[in-house]
């Protein structure tokens, strides 16, 4: 799959999710086989550009693979100056949030509250367009609410915009994340479009990727939640696509290198403080379903250190083997 001059090693994404995919965590899915990772959502405010969470994730020393990197904002010439900005940090990619169903984002009318105004949709994506000279990419959900699904309006506009890729979160902004995703939309838009079309949306088994390639055409897949805590998720998929075949789960002394990894990563990147409550977050995910789990994920909840962190992992794995 192509996204204007760059050649993806596959049909897979990480998708952009705040608080996750940070560049430890982008970095992880890269190597184990995810084709493109979709940085965490900035602000189009230059206000806030100089923040320590900014800059952070504006943060791509040292990464792999093709950078692109996600704006969100209402504003046409603010949001054409978050892509020079960004591109300007290393983006290669700029990909544009039209699809965040979170209510600090909507209330300022960015995100999915923008499939609402297809005017000020176009307006957004001509401005940034024509700021750079690297693709645009375009990420939405299937409408406004269920009686409003318009991503087919949308992405007819993206389309004449010059949008190279759209992205298509199966559920609309009322939906949040609640229910099935349907993809009877990503199908018909899919049909309307010939730019690359990436399907998202409880895409969460091998069996379950390739049912949705089959039913909808679309070019890529697009996962999220299903890849927090298992990471192998993209390998699997990729290798299932290819030959039809399931994968054997993880070793469990791979299970244990890469968490080991991974907390090292977060405290590195983010410094003792943050990188310990972030830890806490991603090793809950990895242990959410390992023997004594809940247990373990309680005391180390209760830890403020790296090493009692490392200690404490160490211990848990040495228990289980």
């Amino acid at each position: 799959m192509k996204i204007g001059p760059y050649l993806l090693d596959n049909q897979l994404f990480l998708a952009p999710m705040a608080g996750v995919t940070d560049r430890p965590f982008r970095q992880l899915c890269r190597d184990l086989g995810v084709g493109m990772a979709v940085s965490e959502m900035l602000s189009s405010n230059p206000r806030v550009w100089s923040s320590e969470k900014s800059l952070q994730r504006m943060d791509h020393a040292g990464e792999t693979g093709i950078r692109s990197v996600q704006i969100a904002g209402a504003d046409p010439e603010l949001m054409a100056a978050a892509a020079q900005h960004n591109v300007k940090n290393g983006a290669q990619i700029i990909d544009i949030n039209m699809g965040c169903p979170a209510k600090k984002v909507n209330k300022k009318f960015a995100g999915s509250a923008l499939m609402q105004h297809p005017e000020q949709v176009k307006r957004i994506l001509d401005a940034v367009v024509n700021a750079v000279d690297i693709p645009v990419t375009l990420k939405i959900r299937t409408g406004w609410d269920p009686e409003h699904r318009n991503g087919i309006e949308i992405a007819e506009i993206a389309e004449q915009a010059g949008i190279q890729a759209l992205a298509v979160h199966g559920r609309t902004r009322a939906c949040l994340y609640k229910g099935n995703a349907e993809y009877d939309t990503i199908k018909a838009i899919k049909a309307s479009i010939s730019i690359p079309v990436i399907a998202n949306g409880d895409i969460d088994s091998p069996e379950k990727a390739k049912r949705v390639l089959e039913y909808t055409g679309v070019d890529g897949l697009m996962i999220g939640r299903p890849a927090q805590g298992n990471p192998w998720i993209f390998r699997e998929i990729n290798h299932y696509l290819k030959t039809g075949e399931k994968l054997p789960v993880p070793t469990a002394d791979e299970v244990r290198r890469v968490i080991l990894q991974h907390v090292e990563n977060l405290h590195q990147f983010y410094g003792e403080f943050k990188g310990v409550r972030f830890a806490r977050k991603h090793v809950g995910w990895y242990i959410q379903h390992q023997t004594n789990g809940v247990e373990f994920r309680k005391s180390f909840n209760a830890l403020d250190s790296s090493a009692e962190q490392h200690l404490a992992l160490m211990k848990y794995f040495d228990d289980l083997s």
